[in-house]
């Protein structure tokens, strides 16, 4: 970030109006075309950001999937930091002053912990979803999402009024450019760790049964992965010292403009994609798994007969006079043979032929 320097009182550049302030020369200094160019693809960005934004609220009514449409919220105030990143962009294309200095310092980092908060709640959403547990619902994600990036703004807050000394703005620009390179890395400290834990907690979303939700996870990792190698890469070349202090403010702004349409092209747009496809039956538990007794010993053959009556009735001669009840339970209803005597025959005496005879003649 260069220091600011007196007030220039030659002619402006060529592309820009002689009585434009010396501090917006490199929005339109055809000399220095990196403002330029950055400018342009901050706008782009912006502008696409915001046609993502309106057609989250278009489609809210289309999305069936009622763990995605729990996710709405959160994603919505992501695209609100994405388009946050963009516009701070004219804040480091614009010459460093007491009016930029404390909107770097303090933006940055409160804008980049806000998008990675978000994709910290969606991984570990999608860490439930893909083991078959159930979503965090609306406020919750919301909630954490929030609660997560506040920390860097009490950070960021305290910072910026201990280094103006409460009054005086141009204290950022009159540190020395080394000192101010540190100071801002050191800043965002939390904001390294928020990194760290997104791309690790979406490494743990492949990892489940349930693969619909692997394709969510996958769209958290590159977005972080690209990030990452992002911010090594302007880290590396703000602390160094061969680059020079005039290349701070397009080192950093380049670095707020890529991970910007990181963003975009490697979760909003593959997210927008998924976002009104049906729900698919394979991406949940069965309803009656939680009632399923645990830890049996699986049956050898058919679970239950009963759907199988055709096929048992062909076969009656083999297994035996088994009746089958349809959709009854696994207890079977036979027919009960008549029991079988088994008890040892005894002799009895013949009846007497005299029974009943007293010694008279008939008729007498």
């Amino acid at each position: 970030m260069s220091s600011t320097g007196a007030p220039q009182t030659s002619r402006a550049p060529e592309g820009c109006r002689f009585d434009l302030a010396s501090r917006y020369y490199m929005l339109c200094d055809l000399n220095a075309t990196w403002g330029i160019v950055l400018e342009a693809l901050a706008g782009a960005g912006a502008v696409t950001t915001v046609v993502f934004m309106v057609a989250l609220l278009v489609l809210v009514c289309k999305v069936q999937d009622s763990n995605r449409r729990k996710m709405l919220p959160t994603q919505f105030l992501f695209l609100f930091g994405v388009l946050g990143l963009f516009g701070l962009t004219f804040a480091f294309i614009i010459r460093l002053d007491g009016a930029t200095g404390p909107t770097r310092f303090f933006l940055f980092g409160v804008l980049f912990a806000l998008c990675f908060s978000c994709l910290l709640v969606h991984a570990f959403n999608l860490t439930q979803l893909v083991r078959g547990r159930s979503s965090l619902s609306m406020l919750v994600t919301l909630g954490l999402a929030l609660g997560f990036s506040l920390v860097q703004d009490v950070i960021a807050i305290e910072y910026v009024v201990l280094a103006m000394n409460r009054t005086n703005v141009d204290a950022f620009s009159e540190l020395s450019a080394p000192r101010r390179n540190e100071d801002f890395v050191l800043l965002l400290i939390y904001v390294l760790l928020l990194m760290a834990l997104t791309f690790l907690m979406s490494s743990f979303t492949f990892c489940g049964p349930f693969t619909g939700w692997k394709i969510h996870g996958s769209h958290v990792y590159i977005a972080m992965l690209l990030s990452i190698a992002i911010w090594v890469a302007w880290i590396s070349l703000l602390l160094v010292p061969s680059p020079g202090p005039k290349w701070d403010d397009t080192i950093l702004s380049t670095a707020l403009v890529a991970n910007g349409w990181a963003f975009l092209f490697a979760y909003v747009g593959p997210e927008f994609r998924l976002l009104t496809n049906q729900r698919e039956p394979t991406d949940y538990p069965l309803e009656d798994a939680f009632c399923k007794p645990q830890h049996m010993k699986p049956n050898q053959g058919m679970e239950n007969r009963a759907y199988f009556e055709d096929d048992m009735s062909q076969g009656r001669g083999e297994i035996g006079d088994t009746l089958h009840a349809p959709y009854a339970t696994h207890f079977q209803l036979q027919d009960r043979t008549p029991q079988k005597d088994f008890s040892i025959p005894r002799a009895q005496a013949r009846p007497s032929p005299y029974k009943g005879y007293e010694g008279r003649k008939e008729g007498s």
